[in-house]
């Protein structure tokens, strides 16, 4: 019996297919674990499920955590939304973005380099890690070893930004700063929200700080779509069958 084929070896110039959506195979952004993940479509699962299930026909999505395109592309080429705006504070995925979305025919998503405080202010260090999804604002967040390089990133006034945009729907997956942001939002055009929550950094307070705020935001916890630590806001929702 002849032996099993081994699949051929990863190349800069592969294309990874996930979820119908193609991404290139750049080893200095995709890690062996991520490109696995990716052909098993089993790169963030749990969010994505929820996104498709969010995003509606004439929405404007504003995503908080980009990271390598891969929610901004799923939800433009699977649901017609009118736009996507795509802020990621690491400057080093920036071009790996544009390029994902290029590749499968996004020209409804912008993406911003930047961050959202409370307030607008000067640029400020952004700590890039040799895994550069694991970059952040914490210097001593992980091993400071694995630091390859300190950014200095522009930061956005939270309300400012949703006013200019006027966003339907928010997802967010910013690696604990969920806590710090969000409960500055002072905005009531939201008809959902998805929100990656990460209790091991933000604690309950943190969590609690984060469900607050989508409820002054008019938005309530939506358990049938929600799942773990991906949690669904929605403005309104049917108790017979939601």
């Amino acid at each position: 019996m002849d032996a099993p084929r081994a699949d051929p070896p990863d190349t800069a110039a592969d294309l990874i297919q996930s979820r119908g959506l193609r991404f290139p195979n750049d080893p200095a952004i995709l890690s062996p674990r991520i490109r696995q993940s990716l052909r098993k479509n089993a790169y963030e699962k749990l969010e994505s499920e929820a996104v498709l299930r969010v995003a509606r026909a004439g929405d404007t999505v504003l995503e908080l955590g980009a990271g390598i395109g891969y929610m901004s592309t799923l939800i433009a080429t699977k649901k017609p939304v009118t736009a996507i705006h795509s802020f990621e504070a690491n400057p080093n995925l920036i071009d790996y973005i544009h390029r994902v979305h290029s590749e499968n025919g996004v020209t409804n998503a912008t993406v911003h380099n930047a961050l959202l405080a409370p307030k607008a202010s000067g640029p400020v260090d952004f700590y890039v890690r040799k895994n550069l999804l694991a970059s952040s604002l914490d210097k001593t967040a992980t091993d400071e070893s694995a630091i390859t390089s300190t950014e200095q990133v522009a930061v956005r006034d939270i309300n400012d930004t949703f006013t200019e945009i006027r966003p339907s729907v928010l997802v967010c997956d910013i690696e604990g700063a969920e806590a710090s942001i969000l409960p500055a939002l002072d905005y009531e055009g939201l008809r959902a929200a998805v929100i990656e929550l990460h209790p091991q950094w933000i604690g309950p307070e943190g969590v609690r700080a984060v469900f607050d705020a989508m409820h002054r935001a008019g938005l309530t916890y939506f358990p049938r779509w929600s799942h773990r630590k991906v949690i669904v806001f929605r403005r309104s929702w049917s108790v017979v069958n939601p």
